[in-house]
């Protein structure tokens, strides 16, 4: 055989855009949902940049008939002059050259969500076309095309159909229109999702203080079109968050300033609540995972609070200060910073990794809730802070001993010997699974199914707690949940450590009907409030059953849904028998393998929280105490079947 030579010339040298079509995801995540819509947020960015920086009061965002979609501002407009280096207008340098722009040297843009200089130009290459109009007096157009060249066998992402064309037409408008079509041969969905892109919009607006955003739907008959402007910025988005909640005091706090050339704002108000909800951003950008200026933010609200608490006698001499969990129990509050440089831990722009932001974000925070608290007519607010923050530390006192236990080598032995958790026999986390099965029919079935080198199997009896409406301490009190959490190793809330995680791939398996879907609503909300990392770093995964097996003779398919079912008919032929399953427990072992366990041929849905204000609202309404609202919901929403807002893989 002879050796294929390998030399200088087998080196593919990836031209201008093309290497973001050949590697989407680097660049957008997925081409699923997520994916898409993401393409959309880089020119809604753009606009939004332009607003937060003073320069635009107004952004119409619009969703075709055709299926593209439209942003427009009020803006200064994208530069049309030419390049000096470059040789070609501003608008085609932003289109088409990765890592171009103007917010590198913070000259035309103090603060950018756009930090890396490729949102335009990544749009535009993974679009079929992009139309981009700028209002400088006159009106600017330009176009660009994604093609297949069959000569050359490559396809061409992005290219100028011509130069930017300065129409001479004059006009009073201002700013930048940019319209595009998704590429279908790159997008799983090229249909932009209403309710997402809404939702999206509202939280620019509460995070743009008086900024209009305006989103129309032209793709259904009578065009849907909704408004949305803030005045009171994230102080409205607390209030939004806490509409459905009881409020120990009706106004928020509210704060703003600047320390070290960062804006700092921030918004708390207390409910009744046992958990913290606290929503962090950079230059508009969420944090989920929080960073440097979400630290600062939580030691300087517990610094001033155990200081007040000293000052009014509520803490003795002799008493220890409060932790800073006994002050966030109960907490609704926005934490929106702006500054230059942002440096982002990872690729994913969820941790703000500036050290600057925390001593910037602390001190802010402690010198204007000193100010707060000096002010008259305070102390009703003030007072309701400290007895939530008593009755918190008093059932953190209590939930000592149950943490302990959660912790410790003996409750894991005990816990094996009671023949609850089936563990596995690999040792390396990153390969083992922990499949949380809905009853102890459908555990029997997995423990004698499963590869038991890497999966183990945690039977459930009935419905976990709903943690939503319980403090720690009655959380750790619960036998279910208490056996979970010694099972993954890692302690909750404070304690959480992540390093210390047995399972990379943590598999809730419920029935696909009404019970399940409650259940899986129950242990995620639980992930949420306790564990939000593993939901952070993606170890949580939904399972999923097939709902039909179609059988004639030695032939067996499995469908997953009734679109499916018609598919594996056809592919059965006549004479085929249908089994509906009612549960996972009516499977045996080798078919709760074949169709659900085994990595070969299974589905699953990792479970993100991209939206912590969206994931917030809706864990209060299904999970919390306001039954009128959860009945509304449910009636208007609920589909069991539908998997939209997760990923699935087949891994």
């Amino acid at each position: 055989m002879t050796e294929k030579r390998y030399d200088a010339g087998d080196i593919e040298i990836l031209e201008g855009l093309e290497a973001v079509r050949v590697r989407p995801g680097m660049y957008i995540g997925s081409t699923g949902k997520t994916g898409l819509h993401h393409i959309l947020w880089e020119i809604v960015d753009n606009a939004v940049d332009e607003a937060a920086n003073g320069f635009a009061t107004e952004i119409r965002v619009s969703l075709n008939k055709d299926g593209s979609a439209s942003v427009e501002d009020n803006g200064r407009g994208i530069p049309t002059d030419i390049h000096p280096k470059m040789k070609i207008s501003g608008v085609e340098v932003v289109f088409t050259q990765l890592h171009a722009g103007g917010k590198f040297d913070n000259h035309n843009y103090s603060y950018s969500g756009g930090l890396h200089g490729v949102g335009a130009s990544v749009t535009n290459a993974l679009s079929e076309w992009l139309k981009v109009e700028v209002y400088r007096g006159t009106v600017y157009r330009m176009e660009f095309h994604s093609y297949y060249d069959a000569e050359t066998k490559k396809y061409h992402s992005g290219k100028p159909v011509a130069p930017l064309t300065n129409t001479r037409k004059k006009t009073d408008k201002k700013g930048t229109y940019v319209c595009f079509k998704p590429d279908a041969s790159v997008f799983e969905t090229t249909r932009f999702d209403f309710d997402v892109v809404s939702r999206h919009l509202k939280e620019v607006a509460f995070l743009n203080k008086g900024l209009k955003l305006t989103l129309v739907d032209e793709r259904t008959e009578s065009p849907q079109t909704v408004e949305y402007c803030y005045e009171g910025g994230i102080r409205d988005f607390v209030l939004d968050i806490n509409k459905d909640k009881t409020k120990l005091f009706p106004t928020p706090i509210y704060c703003s300033g600047e320390v070290d050339g960062i804006k700092i704002e921030f918004a708390i108000q207390y409910t009744d609540a046992y958990t913290d909800t606290i929503i962090s951003y950079v230059n508009n950008i969420p944090t989920p995972e929080g960073g440097m200026h979400e630290v600062g933010f939580k030691a300087g609200l517990t610094k001033v609070l155990n200081d007040y608490a000293r000052k009014e006698k509520i803490l003795k001499e002799k008493d220890e200060n409060f932790l800073g969990e006994d002050f966030r129990e109960g907490i609704t509050a926005i934490v929106s910073i702006k500054m230059k440089n942002v440096q982002f831990e990872g690729q994913t722009k969820t941790k703000l990794g500036n050290p600057e932001a925390r001593p910037a974000t602390e001190s802010f925070t402690v010198a204007s809730l000193q100010n707060f608290a000096a002010e008259r007519g305070s102390g009703v607010v003030m007072d309701a802070i400290m007895k939530k923050a008593q009755g918190a530390a008093k059932a953190r006192l209590a939930a000592k001993n149950a943490k302990e236990l959660s912790r410790s080598k003996n409750a894991i032995e005990s816990i094996n010997t009671l023949g609850k958790l089936a563990s596995c026999r690999g040792k390396k986390p990153e390969q083992n699974e922990l499949f949380i099965v809905e009853g102890d029919s459908a555990g029997g079935s997995a423990k004698q199914g499963r590869d038991s080198l890497f999966q183990a199997i945690l039977p459930l009896r009935g419905k976990p707690l709903n943690v939503e409406k319980k403090r720690i301490n009655q959380v750790l009190e619960n036998e279910e949940l208490r056996t979970l959490i010694s099972a993954l190793g890692t302690g909750i809330a404070e304690k959480f450590d992540i390093e210390k995680l047995k399972y990379h791939k943590i598999i809730i398996l419920a029935d696909a009907d009404q019970d399940g879907a409650h259940i899986r609503s129950i242990l995620l909300t639980f992930f949420y409030r306790y564990m939000k990392p593993l939901l952070a770093a993606g170890h949580i995964y939904i399972g999923m059953p097939p709902l039909y097996k179609i059988f004639k003779k030695d032939r067996v398919e499995y469908a997953y849904d009734d679109k499916e079912l018609q598919a594996k008919i056809e592919l059965v032929g006549r004479g085929y028998q249908i089994q509906r399953y009612k549960g996972l427990g009516e499977m045996n072992p080798k078919q709760l393998w074949e169709t659900t366990m085994d990595p070969e041929s299974r589905s699953l849905m990792r479970v993100s929280v991209e939206d912590g204000a969206r994931s917030e609202e809706l864990i209060s309404t299904l999970l919390g105490d306001n039954i009128v609202l959860r009945k509304q919901y449910i009636s208007e929403h609920a589909n069991f079947n539908k998997v939209d807002e997760f990923i699935k893989l087949k891994k």
